[in-house]
């Protein structure tokens, strides 16, 4: 007797080939047939030739404390979403003690009571309290190890903060981490040396990973990937380049240029990155960034409230003043900015080392639409409606890619014995509604979601939580 019988799907099982029509049968939590599948369940489905893929695994988000303060998930599991990847950008939810005010971006996370967790294994143990839908894996944030261990983050971290921050990564390593991620474009982590990176990456076992917001994702971007490339080459770890993109209109068609250098490190060493499928990025208001060659909108403002849903521009045109001074006025503040090319971020998403991450921002009140619509739009506007690459490819990229780079143990394929993380969607209905003037709107066509055995999103609402924390390979 199954637990689940799922029949008469097209079964893409995660591994970039052409589906096949069969049957899915899981037990415990795992996946005990796949094929011609005999017998009963408690519970039959009827795929009808639908779509079943292994839950969507987004590797870049922000969701370190969303998933204890709204553990429905519901922005994840509608999506097809069973796995999320935190701590990102050099910004994680531990190991942290705040003193005084959280740094900017860690403000994207919470504020300072949020961050309770001084050690790694205590946010770890509130995750499985928490016991959220989507199961959970978590980096160690580069910036977040300063703001422990430093007075200010505006200089270079002396030896003995060095010492202790690689004290802390390597026992939250030892706790279930999966490796380290830095942010060293942003304010609190630019004063960095290259150094200081690679002496903390140098706690990496081999094949240990380093997730990198670039240093420079604009004019210097080649400069800044072979920075994070040599951080990684003494302790052979793998690297995986966040948001992988051409910012800034000097930089649009320079995709050719940044994947060759991918590459060509992929050659000598384990590299690879994620993207998302927009041509729009969206952080705190970054005054580096402030410019008038692209839109950019406010999300959110402390100081002005009002001036949340405003592009920039309109709102120095009301107040008379220049961009740059509308900007500090507006600090602390949240914007998404238009600052990519449509052709760029096409190449780089049909690119064979590229996987899927929403980098959304659950605390935004006016969101990017890639925190509610990133894995639908990849299956349904560039897969379906463009033919950027097929449909298997698309779940691959979802799938067996991210869980393979990021030591997930047996998700992101269908196989026997593999986790029972599921997706049941209709690929001719299956596209986003989200947009950037009404973002928080669930997808279309995802019509089931099955996280650990155990049904958790129905087509219309999450119906249970049975996520968990996964440490490296489990």
């Amino acid at each position: 007797m199954h637990d689940v019988l799922i029949r008469d799907a097209l079964v893409l099982d995660g591994g970039d080939r052409p589906g096949s029509h069969g049957d899915v049968a899981l037990r415990d939590g795992r996946i005990v047939e796949v094929g011609a599948v005999a017998g009963s369940a408690r519970q039959v489905i009827d795929a009808g030739g639908r779509a079943l893929a292994p839950g969507f695994i987004d590797v870049h988000t922000h969701d370190d404390l969303e998933v204890l303060r709204n553990p429905d998930m519901a922005s994840k599991l509608s999506q097809g979403v069973t796995t999320v990847v935190v701590g990102n950008c050099g910004i994680s939810a531990s190991p942290v003690r705040i003193r005084g005010e959280v740094p900017d971006p860690m403000n994207l996370l919470g504020e300072a009571g949020d961050f309770r967790f001084a050690d790694f294994a205590s946010y770890r143990q509130a995750v499985e309290a928490a016991r959220p839908a989507v199961n959970v894996a978590a980096l160690v944030g580069h910036t977040a190890l300063r703001q422990n261990h430093m007075d200010r983050l505006d200089r270079a971290a002396t030896a003995a903060e060095i010492a202790a921050m690689r004290v802390q990564l390597r026992a939250s390593m030892a706790q279930g981490a999966l490796g380290l991620s830095s942010g060293l474009a942003y304010g609190s982590a630019f004063h960095a040396p290259s150094s200081e990176v690679a002496e903390l990456a140098a706690e990496l076992p081999p094949g240990g990973l380093y997730a990198t917001h670039l240093r420079d994702e604009f004019g210097g971007i080649l400069e800044a990937m072979e920075e994070a490339f040599d951080a990684a080459r003494a302790p052979r770890a793998a690297v995986r380049v966040s948001h992988l993109k051409c910012a800034g209109i000097d930089n649009w068609g320079r995709s050719r240029e940044v994947l060759h250098s991918l590459d060509a490190a992929s050659a000598g060493q384990d590299v690879a990155c994620d993207c998302y499928p927009y041509a729009a990025s969206a952080s705190t208001l970054d005054l580096k960034q402030v410019t008038d060659a692209y839109d950019i909108l406010i999300t959110w403002s402390g100081p002005e409230p009002s001036q949340g849903g405003r592009l920039l521009a309109d709102i120095a045109a009301d107040w008379g003043i220049p961009l740059m001074a509308a900007a500090v006025r507006l600090q602390p503040a949240g914007a998404v900015y238009h600052c990519m090319n449509e052709a760029d971020v096409r190449r780089i998403l049909a690119h064979p080392l590229t996987m899927i991450g929403s980098d959304g921002l659950p605390r935004d009140p006016r969101p990017h639409p890639r925190l509610w619509g990133t894995f639908p739009r990849v299956l349904g506007h560039y897969a379906r409606d463009e033919a950027l690459f097929p449909l298997h490819t698309a779940v691959h990229k979802m799938t067996g890619l991210p869980a393979s780079r990021f030591a997930l143990g047996a998700r992101g394929v269908i196989r026997v014995g593999g986790c029972a993380d599921l997706v049941l969607f209709d690929p001719a209905r299956v596209r986003d509604t989200a947009s950037f003037h009404d973002p928080v709107r669930a997808a279309e066509g995802i019509d089931a979601v099955w996280v650990n055995g155990q049904l958790a999103y129905d087509g219309t609402e999450v119906v249970a939580r049975p996520g968990r924390f996964i440490a490296p390979g489990h």
